[in-house]
């Protein structure tokens, strides 16, 4: 869920720009054979399946994805043997006999430096814990080898990998280890489940050859001319699991390299929610139900949540039903009770027995003859939170660009406060100030937080009377100018529930 709100985001920013945001299922594999046959189920029908509850689960989220591709679609098939065919072509792809370190849960090969001893377990990838079994087989090959040093000068040309301390391990790796040729076939005898080597349907080609390529079938590769360009390649961000670093990292790359195609721009490397420091397993019986959790709590909160705390990237982050509710009350109370409060028909009709005035006016008087102001420190916190949150954006730090949003919030709450607005013995004047900057704070927010929690969001800007026009991100930048103009006050509603 972190990275679902940088597509809206994009929209937010540049509402002229087209932005396509591409989702899918993997469905091939030997993991996903096993699994079919434990169920009793054809492969196709356990597909059908999962990825049916997935796109359910998108949906109930409010994911923005544009495209939903499945690789069992007929449609991936054809790009993944168009591709296939190109390579064998140039000779990059050639039969071999393999031996190594496989792991079914990662579907995957490991080289002896790859693995490591678990007195427990056995053998085991350094990388992701899981067991690995010698294998020795019979499959084709994929010169990865030939690509280590034009990749490695990719990573080197600048930060191409987020959070940093994954660009440095993928220099490093490079550096260090250099890649190996690929296996990029299992016998069809063992892995019946996917899409056949072209012109040898004894090999199946390999899960993550395959499942890599949908980024390309989501925008119906191959295409002709520089179609490309016009439908989103190369993409400006790929988001990833960091298990799965060096399968976009390398894989990916030296694949488009070999058909002489541009690189990804950036690669979003995300830590995994965890439950008590594990990783979620269904064995283990720690696995979190999202359904239920947007059930009961809403899908805004948890969206909320899941963006606040796992928005940041770099670590694992445990899911917590305690964490969760303390989420849920501290976006209730920042910005539901604030809209509930300043919109009170006793504070309206108070303020709107004053003269109006504009923001830039109120400022002004305020900086002039109570610099410590409450008002003023919200007016402040308000204008600068919009070029702010603009760079946490573009540096992919979300849950910095929550705890900006929030800020304002606890600004404007504590204005509210400090000022009593509901006080008779509060000046006429002093109650105007402080509705008038509320609302400005409830406005700025509520498009900033349009790509978090957007009903919320949606509900709070209708309740204040924001045009659909002017929900984009312009409308919280330049404030000077803005400020210049009525301050927001009619056309407001009274007393709207948010939650």
């Amino acid at each position: 869920m972190p990275p679902e709100p940088l597509p809206t985001a994009a929209r937010i920013l540049e509402p002229n720009r087209i932005v396509k945001f591409l989702a899918g299922t993997d469905e091939h594999g030997l993991k996903i054979q096993k699994a079919a046959q434990a169920k009793g189920m054809p492969p196709a029908e356990f597909c059908d399946m999962l990825s049916s509850r997935f796109r359910r689960l998108a949906e109930k989220a409010q994911v923005s994805n544009t495209v939903f591709m499945r690789t069992t679609l007929p449609e991936h098939r054809n790009t993944v043997e168009s591709i296939w065919n190109a390579l064998t072509e140039k000779g990059l792809i050639y039969a071999a006999t393999y031996s190594g370190w496989y792991s079914i849960t990662d579907e995957c090969f490991y080289t002896e430096t790859q693995i490591i001893e678990d007195p427990i377990k056995g053998m085991v990838s350094r990388e992701t814990g899981s067991v690995v079994e010698q294998h020795t087989e019979e499959n084709y090959m994929f010169r990865l080898s030939a690509f280590n040093g034009s990749i490695l000068s990719h990573y080197q040309s600048g930060e191409h990998v987020f959070p940093p301390q994954q660009n440095v391990f993928t220099i490093q790796t490079l550096e260090q280890k250099p890649l190996e040729d690929l296996s990029v076939s299992r016998p069809s005898s063992r892995l019946s489940w996917g899409i056949p080597v072209p012109g040898d349907p004894q090999q199946t080609i390999y899960v993550w050859f395959d499942a890599l390529l949908v980024y390309l079938s989501g925008i119906e590769y191959p295409w002709s001319g520089d179609k490309g360009l016009n439908v989103g390649w190369p993409v400006d961000l790929q988001i990833i699991g960091k298990d799965i670093l060096r399968f976009h990292a390398f894989y990916l790359p030296a694949i488009l390299q070999a058909l002489d195609m541009p690189l990804q721009g950036r690669l979003l490397t995300h830590a995994h929610w965890t439950v008590d420091q594990q990783k979620m397993s269904k064995s283990i019986g720690n696995v979190a139900d999202p359904f239920e959790a947007m059930e009961e709590f809403g899908v805004d909160v948890v969206r909320f949540y899941l963006s606040r705390v796992g928005g940041r990237f770099r670590d694992d982050t445990d899911w917590s039903r305690t964490q969760l509710e303390k989420h849920d009350r501290e976006i209730q109370a920042q910005l539901g009770n604030l809209l509930m409060r300043i919109t009170s028909p006793k504070i309206a009709a108070r303020a709107n027995t004053a003269p109006p005035l504009s923001l830039s006016t109120i400022e002004a008087e305020l900086r002039a003859r109570n610099p410590e102001s409450p008002i003023l420190a919200l007016l402040d916190t308000t204008k600068s939170m919009g070029p702010k949150m603009r760079l946490t954006m573009e540096q992919l730090e979300l849950g910095e660009a929550l705890d900006g949003i929030m800020d304002v919030l606890r600004m404007a709450n504590k204005a509210i406060n400090d000022v009593a607005p509901w006080n008779k013995n509060t000046s006429i004047a002093e109650v105007f100030a402080c509705r008038a900057a509320s609302l400005e704070a409830l406005r700025v927010t509520g498009i900033a937080l349009q790509p978090f929690i957007p009903g919320v969001a949606g509900r709070l800007l209708d309740a204040l009377g924001v045009p659909l026009e002017q929900r984009a991100w312009a409308a919280v930048e330049g404030l000077d100018e803005k400020w210049a103009g009525p301050a927001l006050g009619t056309g407001v509603k009274e007393a709207v529930r948010l939650f």
